[in-house]
């Protein structure tokens, strides 16, 4: 347990470690969507508070998984208690690279891939997402869409719900990026 709090902590740590031109979120909304035959399942996270350096291109985002936000209070127990395990793996983390050459000191919408180690319910794997890099002014805003397989990450379905939660779960982001003042 100790070493999935450590790994985070360590990054973060070398984000905010000298001269570096860090930017962190000012809002930022993680959510996913499982579409299914029975039901359709939504949930936000804002507690979400990722960090990205310019010089390097680096991103990382640490994800509460108990501040995700269901439409039902039964879903947010269920989503908690069963399938993520949320009290044994409390946290939900991607750190990665931008792929493509992003000039930061333009005003511009970008397209880009990110690559990099998702870790999820205990599970590291190696995740590459599309979507954009908006540049404006001082602010730098991350949208992306992109799909998990949820067995990938050692979350079991019992067969009763099935039918009821997708295989395969849309991850949105959509992070408002400021330049990191130090208080």
């Amino acid at each position: 347990m100790k070493k999935y709090l450590l790994i985070p902590a360590i990054i973060i740590a070398t984000f905010l470690a000298g001269n570096a031109q860090v930017y962190m979120a000012k809002e930022a909304d993680i959510s996913f969507f499982s579409a299914s035959v029975i039901e359709n399942i939504e949930a936000h996270n804002h507690a979400c508070k990722p960090v990205m350096n310019v010089a390097t291109q680096e991103v990382l985002f640490k994800v509460p998984i108990t501040s995700f936000n269901f439409s039902s209070a039964l879903m947010q127990e269920h989503f908690n208690e069963n399938y993520m395990e949320s009290e044994k793996f409390p946290f939900s983390t991607f750190a990665g690279k931008i792929d493509e050459k992003i000039d930061f000191s333009k005003d511009g919408c970008y397209k880009a891939t990110v690559t990099g180690m998702m870790m999820m319910h205990g599970v590291s794997k190696k995740i590459t997402a599309t979507g954009t890099v908006t540049v404006s002014g001082s602010q730098i805003i991350l949208k992306s869409v992109f799909k998990i397989h949820i067995a990938d990450f050692n979350i079991e379905v019992p067969a009763l719900y099935v039918q009821t939660i997708a295989e395969d779960i849309e991850i949105h982001v959509d992070a408002t990026l400021a330049p990191y003042v130090k208080s």
